[in-house]
C-alpha cells in the first residue's frame, strides 16, 4: 500500500511540474514581490501596438489576425465582415530574450520580418522592462503602371521601435514606445518619409482570465490635411491553457506598425471603426 501512495504523490508532483509551464498559470498567480515584475502583458501585442513580451527559446507563436472593414458601412457590408484584413504570423524564440517574426497582410499584400530584442528587464533592482523592437514591410500591391519609376527599395517600409513597460500591480501595466517609421513610398504627397510617433498602451487585469487593453500612438510627422488619423485600440484579452484571445476595435485596419502607425484611416468620431481579433496559439 505505501508504494501506491508514493506512486500517487509522484503523479501529483508531475502534473503540478506540467502545470507551471501553461500560460494560464501567468495570469492566474497571485501579487507577490517575484511574481508581480514580470512579464507586464500577456501577449505580444497590447492591442496594435507591440507590447514588452518576448518569446522564451525555443517557443513557437502563430498569430492570426483579422481586421474586418468599417463598421460605417453597415448592412451593406454585413458591418465590415465582407472586407477582412488578414494576417498571418509565425514568431520563434531563436535565443533566450530575442525573437524573430514572418508574416503576410493581405492589405496592400504585405510581407514583414520582424525582431525583437529584451534588453533589461524589471526587478527589484530596476523599475521598468526595456525591449527593442524593428520591422521591415514590404508592400507588395504597388503597380508599376501608377508608378512608372517604381524600384524595389520603393516597396519598403521600416519601424524602429523602444518599449519601455511597467507592471504596478498584480493588475495593471503600462507602457510607452517611442517610434521611428520610414516609408521609402508615402500614399499622399505631403506625407514625411521619415515619421516620429509615440506609442502608449496600459492592460487592466479584470479577472483572473480576462484583461482590459487600450493603446494609442501619436505620431508628430503627420501632414496636415492629411486623411489619416492617429491609432487608437481598445479590448480585451481573454486567456485559456496555451491560447491568448484578443477582441478589439480600431481605427486601424493594418495590423503592421508602418501601417497603423501612418495610415490609420478610420475615425472614432464618426463611427468609422474596424472590429478585429488576434489569436495567439504558442507551441
Amino acid at each position: 500500500m505505501k508504494h501506491y501512495y508514493i506512486l500517487a504523490i509522484c503523479c501529483l508532483f508531475s502534473i503540478g511540474m506540467h502545470a507551471q509551464d501553461d500560460l494560464l498559470d501567468e495570469l492566474e498567480d497571485e501579487a507577490t514581490p517575484e511574481t508581480f515584475v514580470s512579464p507586464a502583458f500577456k501577449a505580444m501585442k497590447i492591442g496594435n501596438l507591440q507590447s514588452t513580451k518576448v518569446a522564451a527559446k525555443g517557443d513557437f507563436y502563430l498569430y492570426v489576425s483579422h481586421r474586418f472593414g468599417t463598421l460605417e458601412d453597415g448592412l451593406s457590408t454585413f458591418f465590415g465582415f465582407d472586407n477582412a484584413n488578414t494576417k498571418i504570423q509565425l514568431v520563434y524564440g531563436l535565443f533566450e530574450g530575442w525573437q524573430f517574426g514572418i508574416s503576410r497582410e493581405s492589405l496592400r499584400k504585405t510581407y514583414a520580418l520582424s525582431t525583437k530584442v529584451n534588453l533589461k528587464s524589471q526587478s527589484d533592482n530596476f523599475p521598468v522592462n526595456l525591449v527593442g523592437y524593428a520591422t521591415a514591410n514590404i508592400n507588395t500591391q504597388v503597380r508599376k503602371d501608377r508608378f512608372p519609376f517604381l524600384r524595389f527599395e520603393d516597396r519598403l517600409s521600416y519601424t524602429t521601435q523602444l518599449l519601455i513597460s511597467r507592471r504596478f500591480s498584480n493588475s495593471f501595466s503600462f507602457e510607452l514606445a517611442p517610434s521611428y517609421v520610414r516609408h521609402n513610398l508615402t500614399l499622399e504627397a505631403p506625407q514625411k518619409h521619415d515619421q516620429f510617433a509615440l506609442g502608449a498602451g496600459g492592460r487592466l487585469k479584470v479577472s483572473k482570465r480576462m484583461s482590459i487593453n487600450m493603446d494609442y500612438a501619436y505620431n508628430f510627422s503627420r501632414a496636415d490635411g492629411t486623411a489619416f488619423r492617429n491609432p487608437f485600440t481598445i479590448g480585451v484579452d481573454i486567456e485559456t491553457g496555451g491560447h491568448v484571445f484578443q477582441l478589439l476595435f480600431s481605427n486601424a485596419q493594418s495590423t503592421n506598425e508602418p501601417g497603423f502607425l501612418s495610415y490609420a484611416e478610420g475615425d472614432w468620431g464618426d463611427g468609422d471603426v474596424f472590429f478585429g481579433f488576434n489569436i495567439v496559439r504558442v507551441f
